[in-house]
């Protein structure tokens, strides 16, 4: 039976469930309140520049290739790639950084250099982090979330205990020297939680990091976007921006139309890519299956306060990504999860994609992205936002030994209330909701409505969780979950 279905949002999950309902016939609509598609992956355009306003990471290639792999396309098909070399560096102090190589035999020899027997150390642990990665991508993740059992098969009751420790335990069994245990904690804090709270099962994130390097899509992140959006186009999906949904109506216990910019409009199913909590405040009280201190209980990765930097001149003594790690990075961790604050020092990402790409910014001059995590919720003032602005510039310029504030020509911010007002983000986190133990799989909130017919969700509140690759994902398995109850 071929439906219409009616989309709300236009990120990665968004657009991936529209590819595989469209491409099994249904009739697939994908409504964006903003003027362009792509979610949290939009571009923002000024001046000759040009940013990546959300994800700048392309980590797990072969997600992707999995993705278009399901329409017999590939990933070349719709953009190049290019292999970052480094990956990125760490910096700790003036001129002092560690640069992470593009291939693990590299990065081997930089742990042993800096820790007598760490290579060897490093090694066994990327062999197990490896097999994690087997499990987890090639397996776990690809189930719904609706049952517990899910999660126990053959592989992983060998691997029971990593569910229980965590990877900041795991790591400083292994790893003495800060700076080493700092790098192999970073790729977590892309699953939206501390170290110390994510089970050890994760350290599959240190495979995708080390083991299948750092990419860059050749014009940026929003080439992903655009390829999606060719294929979905391909498929027959039709996208409507500037189209706000303002409810959710249900008849019967039915989800059967959406109120979109004043119109209705019929729908067999609504699935919603948007933020699950702001879309079941689309819908009446009792038809909600989560209640506002259920939403306020569970732990929400970061927000993040963003700049978006326009230089007249090239930065010198950077990559395209960078991590600035020179102060503490255990009391930031708690400014954002344990005592949320804004942090006295905070850790930074920077990230200057004209590096790799020419056209990210005028000849001769630079395009900066920096990124500083805080808390969800925290409060959001220009004063603030301009003191911190203030905060890392001066830090990048010691650290990097240049003069860079007079070069400005132009600067952007995107926090907290931006997150909110232009994302409708629960408590203007960032990344979605963390995957600690109690929020992993069948604990998160489900893709089918528990309350109402015909309504689905899908995106990082949902499984598998935050992330790129997992939202690909997430609308796989909603798709999936559609066609199953058909």
């Amino acid at each position: 039976m071929k439906n219409n279905i009616k989309i709300i949002g236009s990120g990665f999950s968004s657009i991936a469930a529209a590819c595989y309902l469209a491409n099994k016939g249904h009739q697939v609509t994908v409504f964006e309140k903003n003027s362009s598609i792509g979610g949290r992956a939009r571009q923002l355009k000024k001046e000759g520049f040009t940013f990546d306003m959300g994800p700048s990471w392309y980590w797990m290639p072969d997600v992707f290739e999995r993705f278009f792999g399901d329409f017999n396309k590939k990933p070349s098909d719709y953009y190049e790639l290019i292999k970052l070399s480094p990956a990125y560096r760490v910096y700790y102090g003036v001129e002092d950084f560690i640069a992470i190589a593009d291939n693990l035999e590299e990065i081997i020899s930089t742990f042993e250099a800096i820790e007598k027997g760490s290579g060897k150390v490093l090694a066994k642990f990327m062999a197990e982090a490896k097999s994690n990665y087997d499990i987890a991508i090639k397996d776990l993740v690809y189930r719904p979330g609706v049952s517990p059992l899910e999660l126990i098969t053959t592989e992983t009751a060998l691997k029971v205990g990593q569910f229980f420790s965590n990877i900041s335990k795991d790591v400083r069994k292994k790893f003495k020297n800060e700076r080493l245990i700092q790098i192999l904690e970073f790729p977590v804090l892309f699953l939206g939680a501390k170290p110390s709270d994510t089970p050890s099962f994760y350290s599959f994130m240190n495979y995708a990091d080390f083991g299948m390097g750092t990419w860059h899509p050749k014009t940026g992140m929003y080439d992903v976007i655009r390829g999606m959006e060719s294929l979905a186009l391909e498929l027959g999906v039709k996208f409507e921006t500037n189209s706000n949904i303002e409810k959710i109506i249900v008849e019967n216990k039915k989800a059967v139309a959406l109120q979109v910019n004043g119109n209705r409009i019929d729908a067999d199913i609504i699935l919603s890519g948007a933020d699950y909590h702001h879309t079941e405040t689309l819908l009446d009280p009792e038809y909600r299956a989560y209640s506002e201190k259920y939403w306020e209980s569970k732990t929400f990765a970061p927000s993040s306060l963003l700049f978006y930097v326009g230089f007249n001149k090239k930065i010198e003594n950077i990559s395209h990504h960078a991590l600035f790690f020179d102060v503490d990075f255990n009391q930031h961790a708690k400014d954002i999860y344990d005592e949320p604050k804004w942090p006295e020092s905070p850790l930074f990402y920077a990230n200057f994609p004209s590096i790799t790409d020419k056209t990210a910014a005028p000849e001769g001059m630079e395009s900066g992205f920096f990124l500083i995590p805080l808390a969800p919720g925290i409060e959001d003032t220009a004063e603030l936002r301009e003191a911190y602005f203030d905060k890392i510039i001066s830090r990048f310029e010691a650290l990097t030994k240049q003069n860079i504030k007079e070069n400005i020509i132009f600067k952007e911010s995107f926090c907290k209330l931006d997150f909110e007002e232009v994302y409708n983000s629960y408590k203007g986190n960032a990344y979605g909701m963390a995957n600690t133990l109690l929020q992993t799989a069948f604990l998160r909130p489900k893709l089918k409505s528990k309350k109402i017919e015909n309504m689905y969700f899908t995106g990082q509140l949902t499984v598998p969780g935050p992330g790129v690759p997992p939202a690909l994902i997430s609308g796989k398995l909603v798709a999936e979950l559609i066609e199953k109850n058909l």
